[in-house]
């Protein structure tokens, strides 16, 4: 059973239209007893420069951004397997836009 951790970077299945792509994961570790899902926000080599993107540099990503705009919950067999882990430094980059676009 995968147990995905918070700021680490897996490769998601986030539906036909979506495609897979890697995401960070932003939620908590679940517990046995809570639903099997975990908040991603997805990475996308396509930027659009907004206020909301993040752009987080690690070797096993190619150039692109965190996209606050795209927070998604899937379930947490979507995640196929795991890339990496981002720095201290970048989830606070990403939960700095986080924060902004959802007004907290």
């Amino acid at each position: 059973m995968l147990h995905p951790k918070r700021g680490e970077v897996w490769l998601v299945d986030l539906g036909l239209a979506a495609k897979v792509r890697p995401c960070l994961v932003l939620s908590i570790p679940i517990q046995d007893e809570d639903r099997a899902l975990i908040t991603v926000i997805a990475h996308t080599t396509s930027s659009r420069g907004t206020k909301f993107e993040s752009e987080v540099k690690v070797k096993f990503l190619r150039s692109g951004v965190f996209d606050a705009q795209n927070l998604v919950t899937v379930p947490r067999i979507r995640l196929i397997r795991k890339l990496g882990m981002l720095s201290l430094q970048g989830m606070s980059t990403i939960e700095t836009s986080v924060r902004l676009w959802l007004g907290l």
